[in-house]
């Protein structure tokens, strides 16, 4: 079945929120079943918003809602369990009804394994505040109506530690649905792009973020040519770890009102790992 999408820019504070809209049990790097992929992704540096190998990245979501009568893709999203689903905090409103979509990779073809499944719980992190997107807390959690059965196609997430932090330049990946450029079109298939992490160090001088990023966020990228963008938002920032197990370190937050690929204007993700205790606490509660 084909998605269509509505595409709108939401500027807050001089960044772009990346999403379309009309109007408006935790998984750590040691456990065993997650972040290793049954179809290995095409890790290259020379990645640029390439189409991935279909369900190489399993944990992949398509966060939709509903407006009259059809069902659009909002945001990507990261199965974290067989429940939970990690996103955005400016992802979510309370006026739309929401589903996940799982195991996709082409809006317009129906894939075998894929599986479609509502919503029944959207929880914002309690300090979000849309008006001040640059205190971060851009993080929420949603509970699926039912749990998914984990597949080739399907599989959670693995999570970095608490606390952890990614050295300068290290190579991780972006994966959406988002526009595969400023004024470009939205893909029908899955996409990645290849990211160098920007340390905080250097994303908060003057000539690059600033004071709009904090140390509960992630920027990567910045080099002018690759990026998240418009649909990408609430998606994985996806890392290897030294095991060779992925982990998603970064939930896709805002970049520059100026383009998605804005030079010395990083894509900027909320931290995963300032947020492991807000995640277990969430869900062991709800």
């Amino acid at each position: 079945m084909m998605i269509p999408v509505v595409l709108a820019v939401f500027l807050v504070a001089g960044v772009t929120l990346f999403f379309p809209v009309i109007n408006l049990l935790l998984l750590s790097c040691t456990a065993s079943g997650c972040g290793v992929p049954t179809y290995n992704p095409l890790v290259s540096r020379v990645v640029n918003g390439d189409e991935v190998i279909p369900h190489s990245w399993p944990w992949q979501v398509s966060l939709q809602y509903i407006y009259n009568g059809y069902w659009y893709h909002t945001c990507g999203a990261s199965l974290i369990s067989s429940n939970w689903v990690l996103t955005a905090a400016h992802c979510i409103s309370s006026s739309n009804i929401y589903r996940v979509m799982l195991g996709k990779h082409n809006f317009r073809v129906a894939e075998s394994g894929q599986k479609t499944i509502s919503v029944v719980k959207l929880i914002n992190h309690s300090k979000w505040n849309p008006n001040r997107l640059s205190a971060g807390f851009d993080i929420s959690l949603i509970k699926l109506e039912q749990p998914v059965e984990f597949s080739d196609t399907i599989q959670p997430a693995c999570l970095p530690a608490a606390g952890s932090i990614l050295n300068n330049n290290v190579g991780c990946y972006v994966t959406g649905w988002g526009n595969l450029q400023t004024d470009g079109p939205s893909p029908d298939k899955l996409q990645q792009g290849s990211l160098l992490v920007v340390d905080h160090a250097t994303c908060s001088q003057s000539d690059w973020w600033g004071k709009s990023v904090q140390t509960n966020m992630i920027c990567a990228g910045g080099d002018g040519v690759i990026s998240s963008c418009y649909g990408d938002s609430g998606g994985p920032l996806n890392c290897l770890n030294d095991q060779g197990v992925w982990e998603v370190h970064g939930v896709v937050s805002f970049g520059s009102s100026l383009g998605c690929n804005y030079y010395k204007k990083p894509s900027v993700f909320s931290r995963v790992s300032d947020y492991n205790s807000w995640i277990s606490t969430t869900i062991a509660s709800n």
